[in-house]
């Protein structure tokens, strides 16, 4: 007989968790990387809430996945990220990707960038015409 439950106990810590650590980056992170930790946020705690009633399994790969956002370690004094946002990219990808949830999906301001700036066929830009080419005046 299947019990009925409410949210797993384990949500609001693995929330907490990532909100904590976000208010912790925010102090030291600006512009794209702060943009970015945020985003990995926000699908972590979507991908939490999402996986509460899921099975162990798919809620083990979110909290792995969780933990490895939050990683830090001492140094002089100073908690710093162990890995790089990137990396925690890469994972938190992976996790969205095999729970199919391709929609949260985390993409850099530069991976965005590269996707949407077309390319001419030639692979460079088209020139502009101006006063020093022959079409310019």
């Amino acid at each position: 007989m299947a019990v009925e439950r409410g949210s797993e106990p384990g949500t609001d810590v693995l929330i907490r968790k990532v909100d904590s650590h976000l208010a912790t980056v925010r102090v030291g992170l600006h512009g794209p990387e702060l943009e970015l930790a945020e985003r990995l946020a926000r699908c972590l705690r979507e991908l939490v809430a999402q996986t509460a009633q899921a099975s162990a399994a798919d809620r083990a790969q979110v909290r792995a996945a969780v933990h490895y956002f939050v990683l830090r370690r001492e140094s002089r004094g100073q908690l710093r990220s162990v890995r790089s946002l990137a990396a925690a990219q890469r994972v938190v990808n992976k996790v969205a990707r095999q729970l199919g949830r391709p929609d949260l999906l985390v993409e850099s301001r530069r991976d965005r960038a590269l996707r949407e700036s077309p390319v001419p066929a030639g692979g460079r830009p088209a020139e502009r015409p101006g006063p020093s080419s022959p079409t310019g005046w």
